[in-house]
């Protein structure tokens, strides 16, 4: 090969290594500086120059001070540490830098100066320098966030925890620490469930468990134990912790202290039953007040020596009636205060007591123009009760069906088959309850009917009865249009 072939050759192979160390540069992500032993810059790639609104023409050659900001020659030795990478032949990496060009706001970058050797000589070293500025405002607003979030859940009155899926204890807020007197150095990494109630501890570990799948919060009331031995209720709503990947990685319990509550509530039912019993004293001294007059005023004459016998007959049969009339309300009364007890309840088939019961009215129905529809399942239902005491309470709410329909109308009694019982439905077309007595149906002595015409225990017995066969019984009305009443039982 002749001279001249070798010279384009070698200059080809030239072009075309610097075509490839041009490419390389530019299309590397960071700003790019190649500076020689004499701390001139060699080379810089697109991305430095555009970052820097430096030209290619008045950067190259140049010395490193005549292209780097005085505020990084102020905060930064750079040529210290070329001269050190030079010398010792060592990269420098992850260091932080602050550089602001004219005209642009505050960068931050990390750089990192790497020498260029050849043949065991280090001829130069390359600066790197990656913009790291929205990733630092991005972490400093996280860390920002995570403070805020943590003041937050440190400043409120409730317990605030965390647990692993295992249920060990990684978060105490100051709220817990406050209340149970463990700090968060003392319960970190122990077992949730050893701080609360025994008594709920499987209940616990069984919504633990369920809501690693179900992902579903839950709500309950336990107690938990303080340092000193002392029990505190508390209201939970424990709910799962998910990562980016929505998986659970544990659980997130907030709870609050129900002590206060529950003082309140024992002082709102004291008042309550003081408001009961007064109703009671002034419905019961009501009720016997008027067979007393009446009685008294009998006897008043027969003390005279009245010589009419029909009239002293009249004056008997009064203090009888009233008599009567009294024995009735005490009955009730005492009824009303112990119904009965648990032993005397059986296994009853309710469909066949409720008939029997409709076969007790159907004639003073039918003097009323009332039709009794009815709506019963084929398979027999039933529960446990005494059989007395549940007879009375339908007698009384058919009756009262009947009362509210003077004119005639529909009484429909319908028993569906629930998950944990029956519902018997008892519905009217009467009058309708008015809405300002709704809340009062079921207080003793409470009664919009005449005087002389109801004593207000009935509706409070049925309540009371129904009450002791563990069920509910609920009333929706609207005037004039009827009411329905909803005796819930459990079947047996």
């Amino acid at each position: 090969m002749d001279t001249d072939t070798s010279k384009k050759v070698q200059l080809a192979s030239a072009n075309h290594y610097k075509k490839l160390y041009t490419m390389l540069l530019e299309s590397t992500p960071s700003s790019v500086l190649v500076i020689n032993r004499d701390l001139r810059i060699v080379s810089a790639n697109r991305n430095f120059l555009e970052k820097s609104q430096r030209s290619l023409s008045n950067t190259v050659g140049q010395r490193h001070e005549k292209v780097f900001p005085e505020i990084i020659m102020d905060h930064i030795n750079i040529a210290k540490l070329i001269r050190r990478a030079l010398t010792k032949n060592e990269p420098i990496r992850g260091e932080r830098m602050t550089y602001r060009a004219p005209g642009v706001s505050l960068r931050i970058y990390y750089y990192s100066i790497i020498p260029i050797t050849w043949q065991g000589v280090t001829e130069g070293v390359m600066l790197l320098m990656d913009d790291v500025t929205e990733q630092v405002r991005l972490s400093e607003e996280v860390r920002r966030m995570e403070r805020r979030l943590a003041s937050i859940v440190e400043s409120v009155i409730d317990i605030v925890t965390s647990t692993d899926t295992d249920g060990n204890i990684l978060t105490w807020n100051r709220a817990a620490e406050t209340l149970t007197g463990y700090t968060v150095e003392e319960v970190t990494g122990n077992a949730f469930l050893e701080y609360l109630d025994q008594a709920y501890r499987k209940k616990l570990w069984q919504i633990f468990s369920s809501m690693k799948a179900s992902k579903k919060s839950h709500m309950i009331e336990c107690n938990i134990e303080t340092k000193r031995g002392v029990f505190i209720p508390i209201a939970w709503h424990i709910s799962p912790m998910e990562d980016e990947m929505n998986q659970t990685v544990g659980l997130v319990a907030v709870g609050r202290d129900l002590t206060e509550r529950r003082k309140l509530e024992t002082q709102l039912l004291q008042s309550h039953k003081l408001a009961a019993l007064g109703v009671m004293a002034g419905g019961i001294a009501h009720e016997i007040r008027n067979p007393l007059t009446i009685c008294s005023s009998a006897a008043q004459f027969l003390r005279d020596e009245i010589v009419d016998t029909d009239f002293r007959k009249e004056c008997a049969e009064k203090i009888y009636n009233g008599i009567t009339r009294i024995s009735t309300i005490i009955e009730n009364l005492l009824r009303f205060a112990r119904p009965s007890v648990k032993s005397a309840m059986s296994c009853i088939n309710i469909i066949s007591l409720i008939q029997e019961t409709i076969t007790l009215v159907a004639h003073q129905a039918g003097i009323q123009k009332i039709k009794i529809k009815t709506s019963f399942p084929t398979e027999a239902s039933e529960v446990n009760g005494i059989p007395s005491l549940l007879q009375q309470v339908f007698m009384n709410l058919f009756l009262n069906a009947m009362n509210a329909m003077p004119d005639g109308g529909i009484l429909d009694i319908s028993l569906k088959i629930v998950e944990d019982g029956v519902a018997v439905r008892i519905s009217d077309t009467g009058h309708g309850i008015p809405k300002k007595y709704i809340d009062k149906i079921f207080d003793p002595f409470f009664t919009t009917s005449p005087i002389g015409k109801g004593t207000g225990l009935g509706l409070s017995l049925c309540y009371s009865i129904i009450n002791q066969h563990k069920g509910a019984i609920d009333v929706e009305s609207i005037e004039r249009k009827g009411s329905i009443f909803t005796v819930k039982l459990r079947r047996t």
